[in-house]
C-alpha cells in the first residue's frame, strides 16, 4: 500500500438453500478501528457464488461511500479471489456482469489487496450473511479438530438372548 492506511473488509455470502435465498455480510473496519457490519437478504435467488460476489459489491459500495481510499479484502470464496485477482480460469458466464461490476468497483479505489482466508477465519462476515435470511451462525470448528470424528459412534448393544 503507499502509506493510506487500508479499510479492511471481511465478506461472505450465504444462499439457503444452493440455490435459493441469497444473505449478503461483510464486516468493515476503517483505518481508526471503527466497525461497520453489514447484513442484508436479496430479493433474488441464486447460488453461493452470486451470493458471496453480491456481499463483495455492497461492502465496495459502503467503503466507497465512507470514502476509503485502499482496501485489504478477505474472502473465504476462492474462486472470488481467483477471479477478480486475475488468476482464474474463465468465468461462469452467468456470473461474468457480476464480476465485471464488482471489477469496476474495486478499480475505483487507489490500491486493493484481495487475499482467501480459511472459512474460520471469516465467521463473522458469515454469521451476518446468514443472519439476513434468519439462520444461526455455523458452529465453529477450530482446524486442528478437522479431521476428527464428531462423535465416536457406539456398538450397538447385543440383543438379550
Amino acid at each position: 500500500m503507499d502509506g493510506t492506511a487500508p479499510w479492511v473488509i471481511h465478506c461472505d455470502g450465504s444462499a439457503i438453500p444452493n440455490p435459493g435465498r441469497m444473505g449478503l455480510g461483510a464486516l468493515l473496519v476503517a483505518p481508526d478501528g471503527t466497525r461497520h457490519t453489514l447484513s442484508q437478504a436479496t430479493h433474488a435467488t441464486g447460488c453461493n457464488n452470486e451470493a458471496e460476489l453480491g456481499a463483495l459489491v455492497m461492502a465496495l459500495n459502503e467503503a466507497r461511500a465512507h470514502g476509503a481510499r485502499a482496501l485489504q479484502v478477505y474472502s473465504d470464496s476462492s474462486i472470488l479471489v481467483e477471479q477478480l485477482g486475475g488468476l482464474a480460469r474463465p468465468c461462469i458466464e452467468r456470473l461474468e456482469p457480476l464480476y465485471a461490476a464488482a471489477r469496476i468497483l474495486l478499480e475505483s479505489f487507489g490500491e486493493v489487496q484481495l487475499q482467501w482466508i480459511p472459512r474460520h477465519r471469516n465467521g463473522e462476515a458469515d454469521a451476518l450473511a446468514r443472519a439476513a435470511l434468519g439462520a444461526p451462525p455455523k458452529p465453529s470448528v477450530h482446524p486442528s479438530l478437522r479431521g476428527l470424528p464428531r462423535k465416536k459412534r457406539r456398538s450397538p448393544s447385543p440383543l438379550p438372548g
